[in-house]
């Protein structure tokens, strides 16, 4: 028995419990998912968590009745006919939709759907289910379309499977980057702002700050030159681009002076027109060039998703132009960067998914081959294991896809690294090579973090908010027992900000006890207390929110703890 036919199934007891518990609710769709099922439902008042709860006890009944689950074929033009009796429009739609001379129906009890099935051999099958959410999406998910209800559930053959699977939802749930990233005032979004767009808050935008300056010197290290291009551009260069035939319904457009200009969605143009601003030769290749560049892309709001998914972000963005030659091992000092560089995040695996000339794409055959060819040698030569995506490729050239996986085993898409012989192409790139002929050089599209806002997302979920030291907007909190010692809690601070640690004072009319629960929810890795005898002695009282009480000590050796961690990225 298949896990997807024991959710399928599981969605047709939903909608029979509905149907029975609020007679007058139209039925939309009900599939079976990657964790589970839904349902969709058109109903006048909105579902609620109480409902919710009926309508799981309904579900029970139903699975106790053991039910048979039967297939039947109907002429569609009779299942038209049914399906108009029961007032169920969806249905109707998606048979006039389908516009087959037949259709399968399937019935338990007094219930019957429009469904191609399989499903179980009866509702009694069913031994372990749980409803889990209440979300709006669009019929077909199209904006212009009613919004239904949706309610999500999963089911499992197991009661261990579901309760290891709840159990999972609960950790996500309290790792999730949205609820952490109000709780610790990281980031808002606000309707007045526009959907999808990110208020950064002083201790996110510090948290940035932070990440954009490692990867910033990490790039220095590394060869690359920085440059700035412009946040909009005229629409030429996104005609030669390719952007406005493949791209423009991601794009935002608006007219300047009777001239069309775009929004950059890509860092690219630029980066080229900096390559073409003069004569290169063989001697300036490899030629890195890197920007942490903001873009603009449309994105449904349906699918808009906190940090994962925006319609504003920043990413660390880099074109390298090089010869034939050079490309597979610029390729394989990328794919060392992105190893680098997530380790010291504390990501320690990721999964490589190399991805295939699309559909619709521009170029010559025999430039896609040899594109393909550098990256798959490149990733043999750093004896990647990796995962073909047919097709997927950008409509410029193939790419690497590298997913970080997270303390919780879940993939994120982070690196991509595209090899480029077509943009070249279009723009007329040339350098001198030694025999004094101009020829083309081959252009990588690449990143490390990709989206810093995905990035941080992702970041945030991994360590639960409870970032490492060297990450963390607030890295200590000094805490005096009472008014008596604000003054020399002040001093404290002022040693540590000398040293460069991001330090606070709590001076609230508060308890000690309260303090110190603040700023464990404030996920605050040190907590100095400081009362009469810190005083007499010059030192501080640590705890540590890893590793607990850490004792008394002198304010200077607290700071060269607190650095060694530091440096070391502990």
């Amino acid at each position: 028995m298949e896990l997807d036919t024991l959710r399928h199934s599981t969605s047709h007891i939903l909608a029979d419990a509905v149907k029975r518990l609020f007679p007058g609710t139209k039925l939309g769709i009900g599939p079976s998912i990657k964790d589970g099922f839904y349902y969709d439902f058109d109903r006048a008042e909105p579902f609620t968590e109480d409902d919710v709860v009926r309508i799981e006890a309904e579900m029970e009944k139903i699975i106790q009745e053991n039910s048979l689950f039967t297939r039947g074929e109907m002429p569609s033009q009779d299942a038209i006919a049914l399906f108009t009796r029961l007032k169920e429009d969806y249905k109707v739609k998606l048979i006039q939709e389908l516009g087959q001379d037949t259709v399968t129906i399937y019935k338990h009890g007094n219930f019957v759907d429009l469904c191609r099935g399989p499903h179980l051999a009866s509702t009694g099958q069913v031994k372990a289910f749980k409803l889990l959410s209440l979300a709006g999406a669009y019929w077909h998910g199209i904006e212009t379309n009613p919004m239904l209800q949706r309610i999500y559930g999963t089911a499992f053959f197991a009661k261990t499977e579901l309760d290891d699977y709840v159990r999972l939802q609960e950790e996500l749930k309290r790792r999730d980057h949205r609820r952490l990233g109000k709780e610790l005032d990281l980031f808002s979004f606000h309707n007045e702002m526009g959907a999808g767009l990110v208020l950064y808050h002083p201790k996110g935008a510090l948290l940035r700050m932070l990440i954009e300056d490692y990867i910033k010197r990490e790039h220095l290290k590394r060869g690359y030159e920085f440059v700035v291009s412009p946040h909009i551009m005229k629409s030429d260069i996104w005609i030669r681009s390719g952007h406005y035939d493949f791209y423009r319904e991601n794009m935002y457009f608006l007219k300047i002076d009777e001239e069309e200009f775009a929004v950059k969605p890509m860092n690219c143009p630029g980066h080229i027109l900096v390559y073409k601003s003069r004569k290169r030769s063989y001697r300036d290749l490899p030629l890195r060039l890197f920007e942490l560049g903001s873009v603009y892309r449309y994105e449904k709001s349906g699918v808009l998703h906190g940090l994962l998914r925006v319609r504003g972000f920043t990413q660390d963005d880099a074109h390298i132009f090089c010869l034939k030659e050079q490309a597979q091992e610029e390729i394989t000092k990328v794919i060392d960067f992105v190893d680098e560089t997530l380790k010291v995040f504390g990501f320690n695996e990721f999964a490589v998914e190399l991805s295939t000339r699309p559909e619709k794409s521009v170029g010559n055959d025999e430039d896609w081959n040899a594109a393909q060819t550098a990256l798959e040698n490149a990733l043999k030569a750093k004896n990647l294991t990796y995962e073909i995506n047919e097709g997927e490729g950008a409509f410029y050239g193939p790419k690497i896809d590298i997913k970080l996986k997270d303390a919780l085993g879940r993939q994120w898409q982070c690196a991509t690294i595209q090899c480029d012989f077509n943009n070249p192409e279009r723009f007329d790139l040339t350098f001198t090579d030694r025999d004094g002929v101009e020829k083309r050089p081959i252009m990588l599209h690449r990143v490390i973090l990709g989206s810093l806002e995905r990035f941080l997302g992702a970041l945030i979920e991994h360590y639960g908010g409870a970032f490492p030291l060297w990450l963390a907007p607030t890295q200590a909190v000094i805490i005096p027992i009472s008014d008596k010692q604000n003054e020399y809690a002040y001093k404290v601070q002022a040693v540590l900000k000398g040293a460069e640690l991001r330090a606070e004072v709590d001076n609230r009319h508060e308890t000690m006890q309260k303090k110190l629960r603040a700023a464990i929810e404030e996920k605050i890795p040190y907590m100095i207390i400081v009362g009469g005898k810190e005083i007499e002695n010059n030192t501080v009282s640590v705890r540590s929110k890893a590793k607990g009480d850490c004792g008394v000590m002198p304010v200077n050796a607290f700071v060269e703890r607190v650095k060694k961690e530091i440096e070391e990225k502990i």
